[in-house]
């Protein structure tokens, strides 16, 4: 919790830093820094779009590194054993493609952008897909935030 204070009290640059890191394969909680942000009075539209941007780029981030396509790096830096990702190359295979990265937002969305990055799947189908599931859900967030707030 601390270190999410800590993120908040950075302003949009924390927003920013904690998206990125939630983008990429580290857990983490961004959704509680917007909340925070967004609940002091930083500008909605400003803080959706650097959050949005953030986890982007975290999202691209893992994209890059699976499309190098070197098992080991995606294992040894990433985390991701190589079970996991042929398990899902192969569901990907079968389904949209490059249209699934669209739900890289969910808890296991990173192993998917990784995959189709590893199969270097259409990059510009991957990177629309998921920025616009990355905005939807943190617009979502919001949303729910705005409720209560």
């Amino acid at each position: 919790m601390d270190l999410i204070a800590e993120f908040s009290g950075w302003g949009y640059t924390g927003m920013f830093v904690s998206a990125f890191i939630a983008g990429s394969i580290f857990p983490f909680c961004s959704e509680a820094v917007l909340a925070i942000l967004v609940a002091a009075g930083y500008n909605v539209p400003l803080t959706l779009a650097v959050a949005t941007a953030g986890n982007f780029l975290g999202g691209v981030t893992c994209y890059c590194i699976g499309r190098l396509g070197k098992i080991e790096w995606i294992e040894k830096y990433l985390g991701v054993k190589p079970e996991k990702l042929e398990k899902t190359r192969k569901f990907l295979q079968k389904g949209p493609g490059g249209i699934m990265a669209f739900f890289t937002f969910l808890p296991a969305g990173d192993v998917i952008i990784i995959a189709l990055g590893y199969m270097r799947a259409n990059m510009w189908v991957c990177n629309i897909s998921m920025l616009l599931g990355k905005f939807l859900r943190y617009y979502l967030i919001y949303m729910g935030v705005d409720i209560f707030v």
